[in-house]
């Protein structure tokens, strides 16, 4: 496996205590990255009728054919009725984004002074939902990412302008907020995981600027990966999702939603997918009170149960997250998981699949006392885990958001994970992962790139990422801080300027 092959595989487990990867293909939004391999698209009101043997196969017996099972009482005639109740809360949302930075003069010697120079204005489009009286309305991170202006209209015509709150681009999640001019009608949110593959659901939505649009299909499969990162955990619904559903409501038929509408397959028909609400009940409070929002850390690097596996772990079936590595002392290491157990449970939650542990985790506090189900040499125990900050976002707060960092560097770090550590042979404890680069920031400006290891800052050794930290923010203000860097195999030296100060000249 290539060195950068080894360090997404390595990235990806890790943010299990670590959607910070390419984001999924999707024609809502128009991000780019993997699509799932689809089969064949079943329309929403295809029936598959079985035939019924009258006799043994074999037997010569005639073969007869049993009519439609009749669509049981529960399913109403007409959805009229759950439309009109909610449609008031759904919203269009039309955004103005400015695209990125141009320069005409790049690679002469005017290159510095129309550098930042801004692109060109372009509209965007989307849906979301109210989900309080005062304001708040849920949409994709996607819609409003670099947005300049948000606006907002009500199916009746109503128009607001909206202040982004919070977002997360890992789950592509994002708050906004109006100031009614009076009470708003707001939804109520359901319970995803109660849902069943084959009930009924409920689009509305604004695909191509259609406001008011209204589709139904059922709940074609859950727990579905596209490709979208650590938390790729995703609702799949046959109810026709377009671009500009974005952001939209899944209902049920108690008029929940269990779903916000966020992908589809371009290239297919009755593919949708949408994110569970359970997942955006656990990390709306954290967007609406602080704007970001911060993940809990187990520190495990895990993988998928297989058969085999199940055979020689001594599993009664092939379910549960096997514990390839752990963190030097990171959260389950202290608590006294082992490489080799089985995680089936977390909080009172089944683990049945190595996938879901990263978005079950996300869903829980840094500090929480969390109870973890293992099965060690074939037997059930129960540890006590003290989940800690994940790592790369504690850098990022720190080298990122925070203004009073002397080095406000623009990039996110790790501890360097225990396989990749001996695949670069450094010691344990050695150098600081770069896991994200932010945009137009010093990081970037200095050729960093997501995979680097940080070896010293200001020719000091490092033991890790808030060590790099330390010493970034020891730095004198205005001075550039050189970095050492292991890189495919071999060392560079990078050199980190600080961000002017705004409104400085550049």
């Amino acid at each position: 496996m290539s060195r950068k092959g080894a360090f997404a595989s390595i990235l990806a487990a890790l943010v299990v205590g670590a959607f910070g990867g390419a984001a999924a293909t999707s024609a809502i939004g128009g991000r780019g990255g993997q699509q799932p391999g689809a089969g064949e698209p079943v329309a929403a009101d295809q029936v598959q009728v079985a035939e019924a043997q009258s006799g043994a196969p074999g037997s010569g017996e005639p073969r007869g054919t049993i009519a439609p099972t009749p669509p049981p009482p529960s399913a109403p005639s007409s959805f009229a009725d759950l439309v009109e109740r909610l449609e008031p809360a759904v919203v269009n949302i039309q955004v103005t984004k400015v695209a990125g930075a141009q320069n005409p003069f790049a690679g002469t010697p005017f290159e510095d002074f129309f550098r930042g120079r801004p692109g060109p204005r372009v509209q965007g489009a989307g849906s979301g939902f109210v989900i309080s009286p005062e304001g708040y309305i849920v949409t994709n991170n996607h819609v409003v990412e670099d947005a300049r202006d948000v606006k907002v209209t009500f199916a009746t015509g109503d128009e607001y302008q909206a202040k982004v709150i919070g977002r997360d681009p890992k789950t592509d999640l994002a708050l906004i907020k109006i100031e009614p001019r009076a009470p708003l009608p707001s939804v109520t949110l359901g319970d995803s995981d109660s849902l069943r593959v084959g009930d009924w659901v409920l689009a509305i939505g604004n695909p191509f600027g259609l406001e008011g649009t209204v589709t139904i299909g059922i709940v074609s499969a859950k727990s579905r990966q596209i490709g979208a990162g650590p938390y790729d955990d995703f609702l799949q619904t046959d109810a026709a999702i377009n671009p500009g559903n974005s952001g939209g409501p899944l209902f049920n038929l108690k008029g929940e939603v269990v779903g916000i509408n966020t992908a589809i397959v371009a290239r297919g028909q009755g593919v949708g997918f949408a994110i569970p609400i359970n997942l955006a009940k656990a990390l709306i409070p954290q967007l609406r009170e602080e704007g970001r929002v911060t993940r809990a850390w187990l520190g495990v690097v895990v993988q998928p149960v297989t058969p085999a596996l199940a055979r020689s772990l001594k599993l009664p079936e092939a379910k549960g997250a096997l514990v390839a590595d752990l963190v030097n002392d990171g959260p389950a290491a202290r608590a006294g998981m082992r490489q080799g157990d089985v995680i089936v449970g977390f909080q009172g939650k089944p683990v049945e699949d190595s996938s879901q542990l990263p978005s079950i985790v996300a869903g829980v506090k840094p500090g929480t006392r969390a109870e973890v189900r293992v099965i060690r040499n074939g037997r059930p125990e129960t540890l006590t885990v003290t989940l800690g900050r994940m790592p790369d976002e504690e850098a990022q707060a720190s080298l990122g958001d925070d203004d009073t960092s002397p080095a406000r560097a623009g990039l996110a770090l790790a501890d360097v994970p225990r396989p990749l550590a001996r695949q670069l042979n450094l010691p344990p404890g050695r150098g600081a992962l770069v896991t994200a680069i932010q945009a137009g920031s010093p990081a970037e400006r200095a050729g960093l790139q997501p995979g680097d290891v940080i070896l010293e800052v200001n020719r000091k050794p490092v033991s890790g990422a808030q060590a790099a930290i330390d010493e970034m923010k020891r730095a004198a203000d205005g001075d550039p801080i050189l970095l050492r860097v292991a890189r495919e195999g071999g060392q560079i030296y990078a050199a980190l300027e600080p961000r002017p100060e705004s409104g400085q000249a550049r």
